[in-house]
C-alpha cells in the first residue's frame, strides 16, 4: 500500500490525490529518451483508465528528460536523472478511481526500476481531521 494512502470506506473528502513516485536504478537508455519516457507515461495513464489530452517533454543536453502528461483527470509528470539511474514522478488525479499500486507498478516496469518508494498526499482536505492525522504521522508540519 502506498504510504499515506485512505483507508477503504473513509469519508474524507478531496478535490484530488498526489501520488510522488522515487524510481531507483533505472535503465539509463530509457531515461535519456524523450520517446521512451512519453510512451512509459502514456501506457501509465492508460493502465488507470486515464485520458490523455496533451504530451509535452523536454530532453535535456547533455541529458535527461522533464515532462507532462495532461489527462482529462489532471496530470502525470516526470523528471530524469540518467546519471544517477533515478526518476521522480508525480501522478495528480481528481479521479477517485486510481489504483495507485497499479501505477507504481506500471512506472516501475516501465523505467524497469529495481526500486520504488511512493507517498501519497491528499489535496483540497475538506475534512480537516484527515490534515492533522497526517502531520502526526509525518516528520514535516502541513
Amino acid at each position: 500500500m502506498v504510504q499515506g494512502e485512505r483507508k477503504a470506506g473513509s469519508k474524507d473528502r478531496t478535490l484530488g490525490t498526489q501520488l510522488l513516485i522515487d524510481l531507483y536504478d533505472c535503465e539509463h537508455r530509457i531515461l535519456d529518451s524523450k520517446k521512451a519516457v512519453e510512451k512509459a507515461l502514456v501506457q501509465a495513464a492508460r493502465a488507470i483508465n486515464a485520458t490523455v489530452v496533451e504530451t509535452v517533454l523536454h530532453r535535456f543536453s547533455p541529458q535527461g528528460v522533464s515532462g507532462v502528461v495532461v489527462i482529462a483527470e489532471s496530470h502525470l509528470a516526470v523528471h530524469t536523472w540518467p546519471e544517477h539511474g533515478y526518476a521522480a514522478l508525480d501522478v495528480f488525479t481528481c479521479s477517485s478511481l486510481m489504483d495507485p499500486d497499479r501505477i507504481v507498478e506500471e512506472l516501475k516496469k516501465a523505467f524497469s526500476a529495481s526500486r520504488s518508494e511512493s507517498r501519497m498526499v491528499m489535496r483540497g482536505l475538506r475534512n480537516r481531521a484527515l490534515n492533522l492525522d497526517f502531520a502526526e504521522k509525518t516528520p514535516a508540519t502541513i
